[in-house]
């Protein structure tokens, strides 16, 4: 009986610590994600380029192993796809250019979001009807990232990932 608890135990342990790992690697991608954002909406194209870049960075230094293989799969299916707009946004200091690959990297990110726990706080995922784009926030106060101060509130909350 002792043994069974043991092993339990462990098994326990092994599962909760490569939850936690893969929960923080996936919390730092969604920050960064919010850091591009939030960049965009103050129409900072340098700090959006930097926080891009980090994104990247971010990426590739993601331990695979360390995900559920559903997860896993899921995400390699669209590291590519977030890889070529981050890739884009860091590379260039003109905000229209990033506010374009931001449209496609938002909605490749929403699906990640989708399919694997990113983290356990709520994620928000807004729509603007002038561009017809989505893009994800931390809150549902609408801040939009496309077109910054000139319209700064145009949007709506679409869908909350709980």
């Amino acid at each position: 009986m002792k043994k069974i608890f043991l092993v339990v135990a462990v098994l326990a342990i092994v599962f909760t610590g490569r939850a936690l790992a893969q929960n923080s690697q996936t919390q730092s991608l969604l920050t960064s994600y919010y850091d591009i954002k939030n960049a965009l909406v103050n129409a900072d194209a340098t700090v959006a380029a930097s926080k891009a870049a980090e994104f990247s960075k971010a990426m590739g230094s993601m331990d695979m192993k360390s995900m559920p293989e559903t997860d896993m799969n899921i995400f390699m299916g669209l590291q590519d796809k977030l890889a070529f707009d981050v890739k884009h946004i860091s590379e260039s200091k003109d905000i229209v250019h990033q506010r374009e690959h931001f449209a496609n990297f938002s909605t490749n990110f929403f699906k990640l979001a989708k399919a694997v726990k990113l983290t356990n706080a709520s994620i928000y995922y807004a729509y603007c009807p002038m561009k017809k784009s989505y893009w994800l926030s931390d809150n549902a106060t609408i801040k939009n990232p496309y077109f910054g101060k000139q319209m700064l509130t145009c949007g709506s909350i679409k869908e909350t990932i709980k």
